[in-house]
């Protein structure tokens, strides 16, 4: 699974964009800041899993861990 390829998908789904989910994920960092700043934990894989949590929960979506059958 790739992270960043999925988030952007949610994104586009929802009809919002990366800058949005990041203004509102980083609210003490200018828009172009938090914009770089989640790209780039975006591409490095070095994003958080709470991160993940607040991008989902913004856009309308859960994270659910399901113990494979």
């Amino acid at each position: 699974m790739d992270i960043k390829k999925e988030v952007k998908v949610i994104v586009a789904r929802e009809g919002t964009t990366l800058t949005a989910v990041a203004s509102r994920l980083y609210k003490t960092k200018s828009s172009r800041n938090a914009l770089n700043l989640l790209s780039q934990k975006l591409r490095n894989n070095t994003v958080k899993f709470n991160e993940i949590n607040d991008i989902l929960d913004f856009l309308g979506y859960e994270l659910k861990i399901v113990k494979k059958q």
